[in-house]
């Protein structure tokens, strides 16, 4: 191939021609950007510059060869007169703020937090902590806690606690698990196999974000073990053969579970998120994009809209009851069906009520209560009030469905307060994505998860419970939250009734 100079490529950053430098090698990708899933924008502000660390960021490796013709490779480049690319130019800038911190340092998720809000890049800060609107969704989430008191017991031998669990079938070490986040490689290198990794070595399942920065074959390839369980978070496309071939590639690499996220049908309106894309987007105006900044509503391909929105092209919004028919006949009859973000008692009924006809077999195994971490309807009920809302209405579901719930859990005080209402599993998404922060990395996800343990088990001996099957309702006072609960479902369906029949 051509050796070409920094200043050669740095001629062609417009629309018309339009070359970017990935890892030291240089492409024509002119012919590509009207087919960008980003839109244009977000490959013309390295037009004629290094993009790798952008890049890789957010795209799996193998992305470019799959979507590239050998014949977009242009050369490669070589640095003149000492002059470095923006890519490096901005490792530097990462590399200097990476603070002195060790993760034994951190003595809780607000920590973890703290430091990445820190060390990470203003955009991976954004895409992570970003949520809907005003956040008040993503706020509530964790705050809700603090309406359930616990009822702790004295005169109990305290001495061993055991917080064994189980999901799916499989046991765990802890009642949690790392819920789907995506990009990971936003935070570090390693990316999703660096939370595999923690995951195996602390017994917990993850569930592998279907907008990972790696693909699902790698992730699980990082496993400590050969019976390390993963299961893989589905968004069904509008090209339904896509998901099909995904799903063939996650049975193959050896998956246990589909978690089909339901609670996120379009993207929400994640303006700290969009704010960093514009401000990127109108600092490289000057480039001949052929486009106009637009408000980016609906569906809209602008880059403006940000990391979220982008990930979100080709979600399909049609989905029914009935397509759990069509998912159920992609997979083996003994993996795994998991729905994500139901939010209301009567979407859970409805889930325990479907069975595939021909087998008579259910057709879902778990739900998990979540509103999206506060990333989709602002306004959304939190998951804590829903499992509530759930036991008190709809107890019976329990016994058909294991239950989970994530969103705005940063204490293991928290794990045990869903656990005393029904939960069967807890997740964590934004702190294992945290954790990685700052070149933490493998060993940053692994202290969350030995914060999150500590806690819970000093909360068992506080309360008096020396086992996960001894919690329950006894050692919770819900009052505060009762409050709030939503209407019960019948008695709202016999309300209808009756007003219909006074009409």
């Amino acid at each position: 191939m051509r050796r070409l100079t920094f200043d050669e490529v740095s001629q062609h950053k417009s629309a018309q021609s339009c070359w970017v430098i990935i890892d030291t090698t240089v492409y024509d990708v002119t012919e590509f950007l009207p087919d960008h899933p980003g839109g244009s924008r977000s490959i013309l502000r390295f037009a004629g510059k290094d993009a790798t660390t952008e890049f890789e960021g957010i795209h799996p490796p193998g992305t470019l060869e799959e979507t590239l013709p050998e014949s977009a490779k242009v050369g490669t480049v070589e640095n003149v007169g000492g002059q470095e690319t923006a890519g490096k130019e901005k490792d530097k800038e990462e590399t200097a703020k990476l603070a002195p911190e060790t993760p034994e340092d951190m003595l809780n998720i607000a920590d973890i937090e703290d430091h990445a809000s820190r060390t990470l890049s203003k955009k991976a800060w954004a895409y992570y902590a970003s949520a809907s609107d005003d956040m008040r969704t993503k706020v509530y989430n964790n705050a809700i806690f603090n309406l359930v008191l616990f009822r702790p017991r004295i005169f109990r031998n305290i001495t061993v606690v055991d917080t064994t669990s189980h999901m799916l079938g499989f046991k765990t070490s802890l009642p949690l698990f790392v819920s789907p986040a995506a990009l990971a490689r936003l935070a570090h290198p390693d990316g999703e196999k660096a939370i595999a990794r923690a995951c195996g070595k602390h017994g917990i399942l993850q569930m592998i974000s279907n907008n990972a920065s790696l693909r699902y074959a790698d992730i699980v390839s990082a496993t400590v073990g050969s019976e390390q369980p993963f299961a893989f978070q589905l968004y069904v496309q509008n090209e339904r053969e896509r998901s099909e071939k995904q799903l063939r590639e996650v049975v193959k690499a050896g998956c246990k579970a589909v978690v089909l996220t339901l609670d996120a049908p379009t993207p929400g309106k994640r303006e700290m998120d969009e704010r960093v894309a514009r401000q990127e987007a109108r600092a490289t105006e000057t480039v001949d994009t052929g486009e106009a900044l637009s408000a980016n509503s609906g569906r809209g391909k602008d880059a403006e809209g940000g990391v979220g929105r982008a990930l979100f092209q080709g979600t399909a919004g049609d989905l029914e009851w009935e397509d759990l028919i069509w998912l159920r006949k992609q997979l083996p009859d003994d993996m795994k069906i998991v729905l994500k973000g139901l939010q209301t008692v009567e979407d859970v009924i409805l889930a325990a009520k479907q069975f595939d006809k021909t087998s008579g077999k259910a057709l879902v195994d778990a739900v998990l209560l979540s509103n999206h971490g506060g990333r989709a309807l602002e306004g959304a009920p939190p998951p804590l009030l829903v499992l509530q809302e759930l036991r008190m209405y709809a107890p019976e579901v329990f016994q058909t469905l294991e239950v989970y719930i994530d969103g705005g859990i940063r204490r293991g005080t928290d794990i045990i307060k869903a656990l005393c209402l029904g939960a069967t599993q807890v997740g964590i998404g934004r702190p294992a994505l945290m954790a990685l922060a700052g070149g933490f990395g493998e060993a940053g996800v692994s202290r969350v998860i030995q914060i999150l343990r500590e806690e819970v088990e000093t909360t068992m001996r506080l309360l008096g419970a020396l086992t996960l099957d001894q919690l329950g309702p006894q050692y919770v006072n819900t009052r505060q939250l009762d409050a709030i609960l939503g209407p019960d479902p019948s008695q709202a369906a016999l309300t209808t009734m009756h007003f219909k029949a006074k009409l």
